[in-house]
């Protein structure tokens, strides 16, 4: 299969250069992904646990566009600006993922690109690997 590219809406990816997934054969990978609306602005200011959510959402959204689904993910990286809301964050993905338990990194960094973005995720996803 050709590589298939899933562009986003972060007003980011023009500016760096990227793209919200990859897929390339029967992987997918999504980048880094915050919690942005359908209108580029960071949904959820102040409230990690809506920002997680929202990410969860367009990590979703970018894995069904490549042709996976949260089910096909193997892996993930979450990024948090305050370790204070670890919790809440996973809480989020814990609700996104439910009995799919991918492997998974929780990590405190000084900051993101947005100021208003209190956490980042990205995900790796292997199709067909939710049936095994």
């Amino acid at each position: 299969m050709a590589r298939v590219n899933v562009p986003g809406n972060s007003p980011w990816e023009s500016v760096i250069g990227f793209l919200r997934a990859v897929r390339a054969g029967g992987r997918v990978y999504v980048s880094g992904t915050t919690a942005t609306g359908d209108d580029g602005a960071i949904v959820g200011k102040g409230d990690a646990y809506a920002q997680a959510s929202q990410a969860m959402r367009n990590v979703e959204a970018a894995l069904g566009q490549a042709g996976a689904s949260l089910a096909d993910v193997v892996r993930t990286r979450i990024y948090v600006a305050d370790i204070a809301d670890w919790e809440a964050v996973a809480r989020a993905h814990r609700e996104a993922f439910g009995s799919v338990r991918p492997a998974a990194t929780l990590v405190e960094i000084s900051r993101l690109a947005d100021p208003d973005a209190l956490v980042e995720i990205e995900a790796d996803a292997v199709i067909g690997a939710g049936g095994c």
